[in-house]
C-alpha cells in the first residue's frame, strides 16, 4: 500500500508497503523520525477519511439505487465508482492498525487479499471514471450512435468487463504480496530480478493510473468542446460539468502522489543524488502525497451534492420522501398535551422548513 513506509521497513523500521529498496552500499538511513511522524497522524487523519467517505459514498448509493433506479448507463457507472471507493475503504482500517501498532497481525492471506483489493479499487476508480468521460463524449460528439449504444444492458456488461481488468491489473499484489515474519505486508519479488519488478510495479501504476487517463481526457475532451463550439447548448454544457469535475479531482488528489512515487523509484538513474537527506525528502514528500491522494475518497460525493443537479434533486426528493415523512409520524405520535405545549410546531411547519433546507 504505503511504498514509504516499506522504505522505512528496508533501512531499519518496521512498517509496510508496496516496494522495498535496499540500501546496500550506504550505511541504514535513519527514518525513526518519519516512522513517529506516521504513527501521530496517519492513523487520526484516515480514520476520518474512512468515516466521511463511508457515510458519503453510502449516501450515493442510496440515491442512485433508491431514487434513480439506475436507469442510464451514467448511474451505472458512478454507482460502480461509488463502489471502488467503498472498496478502497474496506482496506483502510487494516492499514490504520498496521501505522499506529507497526505490526501486521492478519496473516499471509489477509495481506495478499486486503493488498490485491486496494489495487483493485484503485484501478477500478480509474476505469469506471474513463468510461464515464467516454460516455460523455458519445453522447454529445457521436449522438445518434449513442443513442443505440447508451443502453442499460451495455453499462453492466462493460462494468463487469471493467471489473475483470481491474482484477488483471491487481494480479502482481495477489502472487506477490506476504507477510512472511508477521510483522509486515510487502511483496516479495524474485531476487534475480527484483529491481526491475519494483519498477514495473511503479510504471504499471503511472501509466495506468496517470497516462491513460491523461490521454483519454484529451482526446474526449477535444471533441467535445469542438462539438459545443460548433453547436452550443446550456443542456451539454451542464451534461458533461460533473464528469469533468470528477475527472479534474482525481488528477489533483492522484498526481502528486504518482509523480513523487516515480521519483522516488527511479531517483538513481534520474538527476537526484541517492543520499540520506535525499531520500528523508522523498519520504517526506510521499507521506504527504499520499494523505492527499487517499482524500480523494471522500470528493466524489461532494461534487455530486455541488455539482450535479440531478443528485440534488434525487437528494431532495430522498429527504422529503423518508426523512421528513419520519418526522412527521413522529410527530403525529406525539401525546396530545405534548402537541399542545408545543403548538407551535406542527407536521406541515416541519415538512416546509426542511423542504426548504433540502
Amino acid at each position: 500500500m504505503s511504498e514509504l513506509v516499506t522504505s522505512m521497513e528496508e533501512s531499519g523500521s518496521a512498517a509496510f508497503g508496496t516496494t522495498p529498496y535496499d540500501y546496500e552500499i550506504s550505511l541504514p538511513c535513519d527514518k525513526d523520525y518519519v516512522k513517529m511522524l506516521l504513527a501521530q497522524v496517519l492513523p487520526p487523519l484516515y480514520s476520518l477519511v474512512l468515516v466521511i467517505g463511508l457515510l458519503g459514498n453510502a449516501v450515493v448509493v442510496w440515491v442512485l439505487t433508491g431514487c434513480r433506479r439506475l436507469r442510464v448507463m451514467t448511474d451505472i457507472y458512478l454507482l460502480n465508482l461509488a463502489i471502488s471507493d467503498l472498496l478502497f475503504l474496506f482496506t483502510l482500517p487494516f492499514w490504520i492498525y498496521h501505522v499506529a501498532w507497526h505490526d501486521w497481525v492478519f496473516g499471509d492471506a489477509m495481506c495478499k487479499l486486503l493488498s490485491g483489493l486496494y489495487d483493485i479499487a484503485l484501478y477500478g476508480e480509474i476505469f469506471f471514471i474513463i468510461l464515464l468521460t467516454v460516455d460523455r463524449y458519445l453522447a454529445i460528439v457521436h449522438a445518434v450512435f449513442a443513442l443505440r449504444a447508451r443502453t442499460v444492458t451495455f453499462g453492466i456488461v462493460s462494468s463487469v468487463v471493467t471489473w475483470g481488468l481491474a482484477v488483471l491489473a491487481a494480479l502482481p499484489e495477489f502472487v506477490f504480496r506476504e507477510s512472511p515474519d508477521g510483522l509486515v505486508c510487502n511483496p516479495q519479488y524474485p531476487e534475480e530480478g527484483e529491481e526491475s519488478w519494483k519498477r514495473f510495479h511503479v510504471l504499471r501504476m503511472n501509466i495506468l493510473s496517470l497516462a491513460l487517463p491523461l490521454l483519454v481526457m484529451a482526446v474526449c475532451y477535444s471533441g467535445i468542446i469542438k462539438t459545443l463550439l460548433r453547436c452550443p447548448s446550456k443542456k451539454k454544457d451542464k451534461a458533461i460539468r460533473v464528469i469533468f469535475v470528477i475527472m479534474v479531482a482525481y488528477f489533483v488528489f492522484w498526481t502528486p502522489y504518482n509523480v513523487t512515487l516515480l521519483l522516488y523509484t527511479f531517483q538513481t538513474t534520474l538527476v537526484f543524488d541517492d543520499s540520506c537527506v535525499q531520500n528523508r525528502r522523498l519520504d517526506v514528500a510521499l507521506l504527504v502525497t499520499e494523505m492527499v491522494s487517499y482524500m480523494h475518497c471522500c470528493i466524489n460525493p461532494v461534487i455530486y451534492a455541488f455539482v450535479g443537479e440531478k443528485f440534488q434533486k434525487s437528494l431532495r426528493r430522498f429527504f422529503r420522501r423518508h426523512v421528513v415523512a419520519h418526522l412527521r409520524r413522529s410527530i403525529q405520535s406525539f401525546p396530545s398535551e405534548k402537541l399542545e405545549r408545543a403548538s407551535s410546531v406542527s407536521p406541515s411547519t416541519v415538512e416546509l422548513e426542511l423542504s426548504f433546507v433540502f
